[in-house]
């Protein structure tokens, strides 16, 4: 008796043994609410359309604001300048190298071009894919005298498949601010 104990003991431990099967890593559902718009009207030279989940902060040369996202703990650090018509080249070469820097971590980079005539407002978004600082960024100038770049960051650690939703998200934002952006 004490043998088929021991036995269907055994048997027991052995038949039970839990199989590891690996599983891929989950992210939180994140419902953000839909876009919402007003007017931003800077005090130097541009106003946009802003979501009015974002907050500006503005600098104390009151040309340069950054966006903050609290729903989505981003921000969108953007610059204002002014420079010579024969520095176009020269700033426009800047925004492109300073996206382009992010081709160490990229897995691929594209351009979108934005062009509105009627506002004198040309422009270039950038999308990265891969996990990357900064997911998005864009300029904006007037080719003559103005610029106004922008570059999105999250308070996260790079990593495109759990901050994909937020990103959609202010990428959409993004898009409204360069259709909507004026020169004054």
């Amino acid at each position: 008796m004490k043998k088929y104990l021991i036995i269907i003991s055994l048997l027991v431990f052995v038949a039970c043994k839990k199989e590891i099967v690996p599983r891929p890593y989950g992210y939180f559902r994140v419902d953000l609410p839909p876009n919402e718009y007003a007017v931003f009207d800077s005090i130097v030279s541009y106003d946009f359309d802003i979501s009015k989940y974002a907050f500006i902060e503005k600098h104390q040369s009151n040309k340069n604001i950054d966006i903050y996202y609290p729903i989505v703990d981003g921000t969108i650090y953007c610059t204002y300048e002014t420079f010579n018509a024969n520095d176009f080249r020269k700033v426009s070469e800047e925004s492109r190298a300073l996206a382009y820097k992010h081709v160490v971590r990229a897995e691929a980079i594209t351009e979108h071009v934005f062009v509105n005539e009627e506002a004198k407002v040309y422009g270039i978004l950038y999308d990265f894919k891969g996990n990357t600082a900064s997911p998005v960024q864009f300029f904006l100038t007037d080719s003559v005298h103005q610029y106004f770049r922008g570059s999105l960051y999250f308070n996260a650690r790079p990593n495109a498949d759990s901050i994909a939703p937020m990103m959609a998200f202010v990428r959409e934002d993004i898009v409204r601010l360069i259709e909507t952006f004026k020169w004054k």
